[in-house]
């Protein structure tokens, strides 16, 4: 056994002790304390703010959940009601609740308009209602040598532009096609635009494509740039139009059309040098083919197929070394995504690629959707050249939607095959 001994503090530790305190005033102190409450105030006030936030808005979604499914529940039951099936309605309906029930465990909430949208939209329109105003003329000469069947077609001048960003000059030039009308797009049941504009059925075939140089700094620039070509016997004057589109030129290709020209070479005596000086109109956009596009969404994985089947042009002459590509990209909600190219594919009447896409979207449900697909025309012999045959365009917008995506929606996880005209 250790006797364990009792030692005495020294007196002088022990009245030092008693004697310590704070250096500060009771002036000093109670403004710490009251510092110290309100900061505790404060806290307590924010934490009760966030949880009535996160009650309202808990709220709020679930009861915007609930009117979702209720419409996707009615939509169900009035679609079998007005098809002659041969199961129990009942049964129906319980696979439909369950399904919904797990895509709203899968899905994130649902994104609404805001202000800010509003105002992208309020953009949008007064740049549609710019693109709706065009000014200026085009001069030009036209000439057909009926003995060599040659057409010569003159650029002179374009006269009267004006600028439309005060950021920069305009760097104007003209695009001109020779275009050959051929058969009716008849596997088409609707052919709409980028812009959702109607245009006509009927099948054209580009020629021949010319540009013009770039004029830099001028709303009235000079040309004299001659272009000519040799048409064949079986190219009656009476099908062909003539196409020139003015255009700003912008090094990213995103060049802006500034107006176009038609004329229609049946309608005008061009056996002689004719000079003609007519005044933009508003672009149009001509069938130049046809596109089997294959659509199919998983909203559980938020992923969009979009596969590309065939492409079928108008009649031309096809070289051994042409092949033709697509690129294609989508926008949801405001948001673009990556483009993906397809593969090089030998170009004939009707290019076959059954090639199939994916692109994982970025939110769900889908307020707005666009999906682009650009046609290309490449040579496999030479290298960095590529010419765009046409483009087409599936939209969905809040108030109206393509077809052919309505068709996607109401067959979810299958994929819907149509086919789009292939616009220039």
């Amino acid at each position: 056994m250790v006797p364990l001994m009792d030692y005495p503090a020294p007196v002088g530790l022990l009245s030092a002790a008693g004697e310590l305190s704070m250096p500060f005033s009771n002036t000093v102190k109670y403004c710490i304390l009251g510092i110290s409450v309100t900061l505790l105030l404060l806290a307590l006030g924010i934490l009760a703010w966030q949880a009535f936030r996160c009650c309202t808005q808990t709220h709020t979604t679930y009861a915007r959940q609930d009117t979702v499914n209720s419409e996707l529940l009615y939509s169900e039951e009035k679609s079998q009601t007005a098809g002659n099936f041969s199961r129990a309605p009942s049964t129906r309906v319980e696979e439909v609740s369950t399904e919904v029930c797990r895509r709203s465990r899968c899905l994130s909430q649902a994104s609404f308009p805001s202000s800010g949208s509003s105002q992208a939209d309020g953009n949008m329109g007064e740049q549609s209602n710019m693109k709706n105003v065009v000014n200026g003329s085009l001069r030009f000469s036209i000439y057909y040598d009926q003995l060599q069947s040659q057409l010569v077609v003159t650029i002179l001048q374009v006269e009267g532009l004006l600028k439309h960003s005060q950021m920069r000059s305009l760097q104007p030039f003209v695009n001109l096609r020779l275009m050959w009308a051929g058969s009716e797009g008849g596997e088409l049941d609707d052919c709409t635009d980028e812009e959702g504009k109607g245009t006509a059925s009927t099948l054209w075939t580009v020629l021949q494509e010319w540009r013009t140089r770039i004029v830099k700094g001028s709303c009235n620039p000079l040309y004299g740039d001659k272009f000519s070509c040799i048409l064949q016997e079986d190219k009656e004057l009476h099908h062909i139009n003539l196409r020139m589109e003015v255009k700003d030129f912008d090094k990213f290709s995103r060049h802006t059309e500034l107006g176009e020209v038609r004329v229609p070479l049946g309608q005008l005596n061009i056996s002689y040098p004719v000079e003609l000086q007519e005044d933009l109109k508003i672009p149009q956009k001509d069938l130049v083919g046809e596109v089997l596009l294959s659509l199919k969404i998983l909203p559980t994985s938020q992923r969009l197929e979009v596969g590309l089947l065939k492409v079928k042009t108008g009649p031309t002459e096809i070289c051994s070394d042409e092949a033709l590509y697509a690129r294609i990209s989508v926008q949801c909600n405001q948001s673009k995504l990556r483009y993906q190219k397809t593969s090089a594919v030998a170009r004939c009447l009707v290019t076959v690629f059954n090639e199939v896409l994916m692109f994982s979207l970025p939110e769900f449900p889908l307020e707005q959707c666009k999906i682009l697909v650009y046609v290309y025309e490449t040579h496999t012999t030479k290298k960095s050249t590529k010419n765009l045959i046409g483009q087409l365009t599936v939209v969905k917008e809040k108030s109206s939607e393509d077809k052919h995506w309505n068709l996607m929606m109401r067959s979810i996880r299958q994929p819907i095959a149509k086919w789009h005209g292939l616009l220039i």
